[in-house]
């Protein structure tokens, strides 16, 4: 008897062993992901929701959640940001975050984006996910109103309400960030092809000019304005919790299409295309 407990001691040491072995080597994929070229980048992905799916509900939702932040970084296929998003939405479901402030948790923020902006399958039913919705969609009645004024690293003052009659790109971006810099050839593509339709694209920082100015000219030269927001106050009113991100306003100043994250030129186009440019 003595010795048959012993075994099965031996046998959860293991077990706890190659569980978190595996946790670990899911945490390293994780890691490595944006060095991967997107072909193989979108198989490990969906390989990576179906394995984080099979781990016990105490080990998932931290590693469903990075996993789902990493997903949306361009298009890596639509049935793999559904597993990511039911990987993210069994976590949950599992493992519900309770909290006493009137803020949903970031996890269903993340899920909740999924859902409204990437058009993904979710059918969770949790208070925190209704909430999560509401907050997006209170965000957006704040994003259809935005008005700014900021100055571009060349001095000149842009409005957005004086940018009615072109379609209007905006774009928060910071110099530090690589999914930011990986877009913006894309986005200077895109600015030479549609500037002659009327398109207006401002890429706003919160970084200081002494930051940006040497960026541009020395590292990641574009044609479109890069405007300065130090303060942030801009990123605040657009309630940007993440970059990049971006909005596109078509001639009437209505917003018509957002990103959560980084976009490919395709999918550039296809918000484009909400904005009546093709």
């Amino acid at each position: 008897m003595r010795r048959g407990r012993r075994n099965f001691a031996v046998f959860l040491l293991c077990a706890g062993f190659a569980l978190a072995q595996n946790e670990k080597a899911i945490s390293d994929q994780l890691s490595t992901l944006r060095s991967l070229d997107d072909n193989a980048r979108a198989g490990v992905t969906k390989r990576l929701a179906l394995e984080i799916r099979k781990l016990p509900k105490s080990s998932k939702l931290g590693l469903a959640a990075e996993l789902g932040n990493l997903a949306t970084e361009g298009d890596f296929g639509r049935d793999t940001l559904q597993e990511v998003t039911t990987t993210l939405e069994q976590a949950l479901g599992e493992s519900p975050i309770r909290v006493n402030d009137a803020a949903p948790d970031p996890a269903y923020v993340e899920l909740a984006q999924l859902a409204r902006y990437e058009n993904m399958r979710v059918t969770l039913d949790d208070p925190q996910y209704t909430a999560a919705l509401a907050k997006l969609e209170a965000d957006d009645q704040d994003r259809r109103k935005a008005e700014f004024t900021l100055t571009d690293i060349q001095g000149k003052s842009w409005t957005l309400k004086d940018l009615r009659g072109k379609v209007v790109l905006i774009n928060f971006w910071a110099t530090w960030c690589p999914p930011c810099r990986k877009e913006m050839p894309d986005l200077d593509a895109l600015y030479g092809r549609f500037k002659a339709q009327g398109l207006v694209i401002l890429a706003v920082s919160q970084e200081e000019a002494d930051t940006v100015k040497p960026f541009i000219a020395e590292r990641q030269k574009v044609s479109y304005p890069i405007l300065l927001d130090p303060g942030g106050s801009v990123s605040h009113q657009f309630h940007v919790d993440g970059i990049p991100k971006t909005f596109v306003y078509d001639r009437a100043g209505k917003l018509v299409a957002q990103s959560i994250d980084m976009r490919t030129m395709n999918q550039f186009l296809e918000m484009l295309g909400r904005a009546g440019l093709r």
